[in-house]
């Protein structure tokens, strides 16, 4: 009898020993069962080893980052293209999250608010800088000081003066205006050249760089010159220029016999040229100008002074739509290409080899250029997708 008892009892007892082992493995195994309070929970980083990979991921690489752009102006569809041209650039280049996050900061054409523009991004930790100057003296105490806070800065479209920079990206203004020369001096021939010029910014080296450029092509064609020679004679002759606001080469048969100054737009040359046209009248058969916008100044002054006929005209930059239809009407001889497109993507591109590539920015050249090609009746249709 208590043998049975016994034997009932021992089988009880393992029969509830196998049954806690069950529960006890069905707790180990399953995915539902809560931590324990020793195991760190997801996203808290209280785990030495998970905080230093996040660490190490964080440091390895940057998504996204601060980039602005300080215009020279707004006013014009050559600079709003290449504001909204660069914002898109920047995020093609995977810079920023979106083109909109690109800062784009309106100088006015006025050292004052280019100077607050830079101390806006200097002050906000901005990773790149870009920025069209107003003086390509003044910025170069700013540029240092952005580099100096953790900057890079990029110079486009007008060249600056030494400065703790990466570069300038820019046309070859020298050349595009050499090769406008050219084709000028070609389409009139042996035909005196009478002439204007409409200048955007005094001591603007870009505009300084196009002027002359146009000088040296006109020289070198009619006079049977070398390029380097012509340049020699064309610097000469923008020395004149402004010095006395006049310049002639008999030889070339090549007058400047005024120069008038609009800021890059049309509404602040009209009263220079104007001026310009009034002084010259009876003489004058051409205008040149160093962007499209002011040769439109230019035209639309000479058409007020009943000039609809016998003007030729050409502009040592930019090439918009607009002028590349005048050429094709016969109404302008040639535009120098200076695509707000091509220098935004180049800025852009050389931004992300400093800030993504790891690229020493003290290993770029001073400057670099897109292409020089003049527009002219033989190749609009071929350069009108490069037109804006």
């Amino acid at each position: 009898m208590e043998e049975r008892i016994m034997k009932k009892m021992l089988a009880l007892f393992l029969a509830l020993l196998m049954t806690c082992c069950v529960f006890a493995g069905c707790a180990a195994g399953g995915g539902s069962a809560e931590p324990s309070a020793e195991a760190p929970a997801e996203g808290t980083g209280s785990s030495p080893a998970a905080a230093a990979t996040e660490a190490a991921g964080e440091q390895g690489t940057k998504d996204t980052f601060k980039v602005g752009f300080s215009a020279i102006t707004l006013n014009g569809d050559f600079f709003t293209t290449m504001a909204s041209e660069l914002q898109q650039a920047c995020y093609d280049e995977g810079l920023v999250a979106s083109p909109e996050d690109v800062l784009v900061l309106n100088a006015n054409s006025n050292t004052a608010d280019e100077i607050a523009n830079m101390d806006t991004f200097i002050a906000q930790d901005y990773d790149m800088i870009f920025v069209d100057s107003t003086n390509p003296d003044d910025i170069v105490p700013l540029i240092n000081q952005a580099n100096a806070a953790g900057a890079q800065v990029i110079c486009i479209d007008s060249y600056v003066n030494g400065g703790d920079k990466v570069t300038v990206v820019y046309s070859d203004n020298k050349q595009n205006g050499r090769k406008v020369g050219l084709a000028f001096a070609e389409e009139m021939g042996d035909q005196e050249i009478y002439s204007i010029m409409l200048s955007g910014v005094k001591g603007n080296i870009a505009g300084e760089e196009r002027r002359v450029g146009i000088m040296c092509g006109v020289l070198e064609a009619r006079l049977g010159i070398t390029e380097d020679e012509a340049w020699e004679l064309a610097y000469q002759m923008n020395d004149e220029l402004i010095g006395n606001g006049y310049t002639e080469n008999t030889d070339a048969k090549f007058v400047i016999a005024g120069q008038g100054w609009g800021n890059w737009n049309i509404q602040d040359i009209m009263a220079d040229a104007n001026d310009l046209i009034v002084k010259t009248y009876g003489k004058l058969n051409t205008i040149f100008a160093e962007n499209d916008q002011m040769l439109f100044g230019g035209m639309q002054a000479a058409e007020d002074a009943g000039l609809k006929e016998g003007i030729y005209y050409a502009a040592a930059a930019d090439g918009e739509k607009k002028t590349c239809d005048y050429i094709k009407e016969g109404k302008v001889v040639a535009v120098g290409e200076n695509s707000p497109v091509q220098i935004a993507k180049l800025a852009a591109q050389t931004a992300r080899e400093v800030l993504v590539d790891g690229k020493d920015p003290t290993s770029y050249p001073d400057t670099v250029t897109t292409d020089a090609v003049a527009v002219t009746k033989e190749n609009v249709d071929e350069e009108y997708e490069n037109c804006f």
